[in-house]
């Protein structure tokens, strides 16, 4: 079993929890801001950048909440990528959390892609 780490991120949005979901959970949403293109069929999700094409297994989703995918390469193993927005009760702030596994030497490199992938999110929602 390979091993990653496990990391976690937070994400600050200004938009409504039920349009953010829409963009984190449907394809047309995720190839606005994630991957070129994304195509689903049943709980198989395949996301294709210009030079690779990805395919993840829908693990969970729960709507307005979260979704929770595994890479097929991580097939069985225990690593996910989760998506999960968080409302905060008193200011209703909204966050978009993310979770994510990498090798050890690769975190960093993974928090970048995921600050890059949330500031094009950010820009397409018109969110500061």
């Amino acid at each position: 079993m390979e091993d990653k780490t496990k990391y976690e991120m937070e994400f600050p949005i200004q938009v409504s929890p039920s349009l953010l979901y829409q963009y984190i959970s449907t394809p047309s949403g995720l190839s606005e801001w994630y991957a070129d293109n994304v195509n689903s069929r049943g709980e198989y999700y395949t996301f294709i950048w210009s030079q690779s094409e990805e395919r993840a297994k829908l693990l969970s989703k729960k709507s307005p909440e979260r979704i929770k995918f595994r890479w097929d390469e991580d097939e069985d193993e225990e690593f996910y990528f989760e998506m999960r927005i968080q409302v905060d009760e008193i200011t209703k702030d909204v966050s978009l959390m993310i979770t994510d596994f990498a090798e050890e030497d690769e975190v960093e490199e993974g928090k970048l892609l995921w600050e890059n992938m949330i500031s094009n999110l950010k820009q397409i929602l018109g969110s500061s």
